[in-house]
């Protein structure tokens, strides 16, 4: 019995549908996290300093905090005597003033004392008793960093959008963020299907395969920005799948599923889709992964991904890591990583679909590794993929191509 494909789209309508989806039913939110614990989330608004930074004049170097005309003309062989009438430690303070003829000794870090201008390094200065030699002269402001000199209180500090790395962080704890708003991650829910499947750590009977889809597809999700859980296996039972679907998507926003997604025997999903919700896509003018499906189901998303994992991770990449990274926050041109070079291979296309070719690269040259959608091994060796329009049957060996490199 052939496979029937009632709402078969072309790529680029499916990339537009699945997006629409996206925007449709499924709102960038934030939450608000401790800033400790925000390393690798994404700012989902602008933040602007609340404080000057450094809050004070504060000294760049260990030395003397001094008036800079007490050290005109001052040299190893003439040097400057000034009298020392406090010390200054990082975080310490004094109520005593300097003034024409006096110095502070101080710490780096500490706020300049009331009347200072400069500080003249220790390894330029001679102290004995209260005093001290000034061996060299200094430039107003001299190894002091003046308040506000690398924040100004009410300047936008970090924007909309920003990956908080560790830098980030730091900038928010200069300021006394406890915590910050962030984009929250995406729930999404993935599940393998198919009576093949078998868990890792349970015994492999034959004609029985270990799950590769749903750590594989989890991961990639992650990658994206996503929360994502893999949530177990379901058969190819109509209530089963049914109540799988319907409890999953109790904690998720955005269901992946892997496997069951053409017409054939067992392939029950575009029947629950169709109860329970709405199908927008079954199939796309694409290979592999034709038997793709998307749907809605009470304003969640589901996408019915290939069962063969070569397929289901180009499936993915192509049509649902933008959508999905976009809902995170991540800013990213998914179309900038590309590289170009030269087949080393002829590649036959089937005409009237577009295909997605594997290929490892290897400097200049493309080399296309011909293996099945189910060859989980491809996968590993590589790089990215080559695109091959519905309207070409050949890619002749030395003929330049674009690659589209894995994330």
């Amino acid at each position: 019995m052939g496979t029937e494909f009632l709402k078969i789209k072309e790529c680029d309508e499916a990339i537009d549908i699945i997006q629409n989806l996206f925007d449709e039913y499924l709102k960038p939110q934030s939450e608000e996290i401790p800033v400790t614990e925000a390393y690798g989330r994404i700012l989902f608004e602008d933040v602007y300093s609340r404080m000057d930074f450094p809050p004070f004049d504060k000294a760049l170097k260990d030395g003397f905090a001094i008036l800079a005309e007490d050290s005109f003309g001052a040299s190893e062989e003439s040097p400057n005597t000034l009298e020392v009438i406090d010390f200054l430690e990082a975080g310490s303070t004094t109520d005593k003033i300097v003034e024409k003829g006096k110095c502070i000794e101080i710490s780096t870090g500490a706020a300049m004392p009331e009347g200072s201008e400069s500080v003249v390094m220790v390894e330029y200065a001679e102290k004995f008793d209260d005093k001290v030699n000034l061996l060299t002269t200094a430039t107003p402001g001299q190894d002091v960093a003046k308040r506000g000199s690398d924040i100004e209180e009410g300047n936008l500090i970090l924007k909309k959008g920003d990956f908080l790395n560790p830098g980030k962080i730091g900038v928010l704890l200069s300021q006394g963020f406890e915590t910050i708003e962030v984009y929250k991650k995406p729930s999404v829910g993935v599940v393998s299907s198919g009576n093949e499947i078998t868990l890792q750590g349970q015994d492999l009977p034959y004609g029985k395969i270990y799950d590769v889809n749903g750590g594989m597809i989890k991961n990639d999700a992650i990658s994206c920005g996503a929360d994502a859980k893999f949530l177990g296996v379901m058969r190819d039972d109509y209530d089963e799948v049914k109540e799988k679907i319907t409890k999953s998507l109790e904690d998720a926003d955005i269901l992946l599923c892997s496997g069951g997604t053409s017409a054939g025997l067992g392939d029950v999903l575009k029947h629950v889709l169709d109860e329970l919700g709405e199908v927008y896509i079954h199939g796309i003018s694409v290979q592999p992964g034709k038997p793709t499906i998307v749907g809605v189901i009470d304003g969640k998303i589901i996408i019915g991904l290939p069962g063969n994992p070569v397929s289901a991770l180009m499936i993915f990449n192509a049509f649902v890591a933008e959508p999905l990274t976009k809902l995170a926050g991540i800013e990213k041109d998914f179309e900038l990583k590309t590289v170009k070079g030269v087949m080393t291979r002829r590649i036959h296309s089937p005409v009237g679909r577009m295909q997605y070719q594997l290929v490892k690269v290897d400097g200049e040259d493309v080399n296309p590794i011909f293996k099945d959608s189910g060859a989980i091994f491809s996968l590993s060796s590589a790089d990215g993929y080559v695109k091959v329009p519905k309207s070409v049957e050949l890619l002749d060996e030395g003929e330049q191509v674009e690659v589209y490199l894995f994330n």
